[in-house]
């Protein structure tokens, strides 16, 4: 798989992300799956998607701490492309332990803290829905944070021991607004209010004219470490 993921890291680089997502579900039938987190990002793959097959394979994570609007979102989506998202939840188990043992918005008391939570919340559901798949498709950028300017097109998660495929890696925020525009691909309403990066809502606020994208995620801790673990860069095998 290391050496799909190699060869794949050349041919994407001349390829549209159409193409790649095409390739993608002819070469590995029933072993990829894309993870939406309703960015609009994620929208345009999704759209990209439904372009090609009328069923893919789609999962979000519900942490249960979501704003209102995102899961509007998802109920718009599946209406528009007659699809059904599936919803991935934490073990309720892990949670309960969580929460009475760290309180309820444990995230504010530390960054080890914070990845507890998203370790519970993201990273678990995260490994139960990649079960059994060869290729993660994610709606990842370069220019979207400091932590993913090393990713590649498509690279060996040796944390998931799965391909990554990232088909927007060297779009521009740009681009991406073009293309939901000129498609009219539903979007989070949020992001007409200053939030264009979204998340769990106590994580996550507006920005500021001129402040980065993501200043808005855990915006009391450094850009290094404004990462939830589900994309950080993987050690080399």
């Amino acid at each position: 798989m290391i050496d799909i993921a190699i060869k794949y890291q050349e041919q994407f680089k001349t390829m549209t992300p159409e193409s790649v997502l095409q390739l993608i579900m002819e070469s590995h039938p029933g072993k990829f799956v894309f993870s939406s987190s309703m960015g609009t990002e994620d929208q345009v793959i999704t759209h990209m998607l439904t372009e090609i097959t009328g069923k893919p394979p789609i999962f979000t994570l519900d942490t249960g701490r979501l704003f209102y609007e995102t899961y509007d979102l998802i109920d718009k989506t599946n209406k528009r492309y007659g699809i059904s998202i599936r919803v991935m939840f934490p073990d309720t188990k892990l949670v309960e332990e969580m929460v009475n043992s760290k309180g309820l918005n444990l995230f504010y008391h530390s960054i080890e803290a914070r990845k507890q939570c998203c370790h519970v919340r993201k990273i678990e559901p995260l490994q139960r829905a990649l079960k059994g798949r060869d290729i993660w498709i994610t709606g990842l950028r370069r220019e979207q944070s400091p932590t993913r300017k090393d990713l590649q097109l498509a690279q060996w998660d040796a944390t998931n021991r799965i391909i990554k495929v990232n088909p927007l890696l060297e779009w521009t925020e740009e681009q991406v607004w073009n293309y939901i525009n000129t498609h009219n691909v539903p979007y989070n309403t949020l992001h007409n209010k200053g939030y264009p990066s979204l998340g769990c809502q106590p994580c996550t606020r507006a920005i500021m004219p001129g402040e980065d994208i993501r200043a808005g995620r855990w915006w009391w801790e450094q850009p290094q470490s404004k990462e939830c673990g589900l994309h950080l860069s993987e050690k080399k095998e």
